[in-house]
């Protein structure tokens, strides 16, 4: 399976006093880079709420290594490393250039938007994040 590799650049804003990113823009950070993921493999995400899916973050764990910097180049990789019948695991790994920045792991759970109960994985989107 490829990859899905999403880059930003890090705006000042994003830094706290230390001149680094401020330690809770990672996971906001992923959250862009997985709805980029959905986006390229699946479609926007408005269309997957659409439909009657919705994805909630149930456990989030991240190791810092480094600190990204202001206008440094951040790429988020989003692996996913395991797809059960109602969520998913994807492994983030942030690295500026060769430098790793943070890895972690992070667990969504589908739901119905309506309801906000679980609901299985629909077949396509299991063969998409596949891929």
């Amino acid at each position: 399976m490829t990859t899905f590799v999403h880059r930003l650049r890090v705006r000042y804003s994003e830094c706290d006093q230390q001149g680094v990113v401020f330690n809770g823009q990672y996971l906001f950070f992923y959250d862009v880079a997985f709805t980029e993921l959905f986006r390229d493999r699946i479609g926007p995400y408005p269309e997957i709420v659409e439909r009657g899916y919705d994805l909630v973050v149930a456990e989030a764990r991240l190791r810092f290594v480094e600190g990204a910097r202001f206008d440094e180049e951040l790429d988020i990789e989003v692996p996913v490393e395991h797809l059960g019948t109602t969520s998913m695991i994807v492994r983030p790994v942030f690295r500026v250039g060769e430098r790793l920045i943070a890895d972690g792991e992070v667990r969504h759970v589908f739901v119905d938007p309506k309801t906000l109960t679980k609901t299985p994985m629909p077949d396509d989107f299991r063969e998409a994040l596949s891929r």
